[in-house]
């Protein structure tokens, strides 16, 4: 294939991009990841900011990821101020993804505390992949100020991410126990027992939690 055939596929897949039909799109993100080229770089993390359908935005990421993490990660960095929710959080997801931790100073407590749960959650994930070694610790205080946000998916998210910082959560957990919101002490709860006991399942951890709750007491072993 000569270089003039490889460049009108090129362009021909970043077209599809912006078709109006989602197996199109996917097709082309699919296309655009199996040959990378820095020119597409731009337009994929574009599309991020406003693709509609999950399977494609996974896509997309994919197709990130199969570019120099020096040419992508500035750029996600970038989108991380956007004021568009959908352009954070899914740069936060690609970040992840791409596990390079040059991007950790970028994830700032404004993002992991962010008013939109779906970037919030996304810099959760991201932190506890990029979060350099002793710095453990402070991410889990910022993240338990979140304790007993949101619903279920919300909660969940937050539960597995503390969790899977280690010991370092369990004084921020005990101190979250005793919150004044009950909220806050229920979900501290729940975090705990999916700690000691990860296969325990969520809905029967908050079932035990509000029992503890409703009784006022907090078990607070080991």
């Amino acid at each position: 294939m000569t270089m003039q055939e490889e460049d009108t596929i090129t362009m021909r897949a970043l077209r599809g991009l912006e078709s109006s039909n989602p197996s199109a799109r996917l097709r082309a993100a699919l296309t655009v990841g199996t040959t990378p080229d820095p020119r597409f770089i731009d337009r994929l993390i574009g599309r991020c900011a406003i693709e509609p359908e999950l399977q494609v935005r996974e896509m997309l990421t994919w197709a990130l990821t199969r570019h120099s993490s020096s040419m992508t990660v500035p750029k996600l960095i970038d989108e991380l101020r956007s004021e568009r929710a959908q352009a954070r959080s899914q740069a936060l997801h690609t970040l992840s993804k791409i596990g390079d931790r040059q991007a950790w100073p970028a994830i700032t407590r404004a993002l992991l505390t962010d008013a939109d749960d779906e970037v919030a959650r996304s810099a959760w994930r991201a932190a506890v992949v990029l979060v350099p070694e002793g710095e453990e610790p402070g991410l889990a205080g910022v993240l338990a100020t979140q304790l007993g946000r949101g619903e279920r998916e919300t909660q969940l998210s937050l539960s597995r991410a503390l969790v899977a910082l280690g010991e370092v959560i369990v004084p921020v957990l005990r101190a979250a126990m005793t919150d004044r919101d009950p909220q806050v002490r229920q979900h501290a709860i729940v975090t705990d027992r999916l700690r000691r006991s990860p296969d325990a399942g969520f809905e029967f951890a908050i079932e035990e939690a509000k029992r503890i709750v409703a009784l006022g007491t907090t078990d607070q072993e080991g």
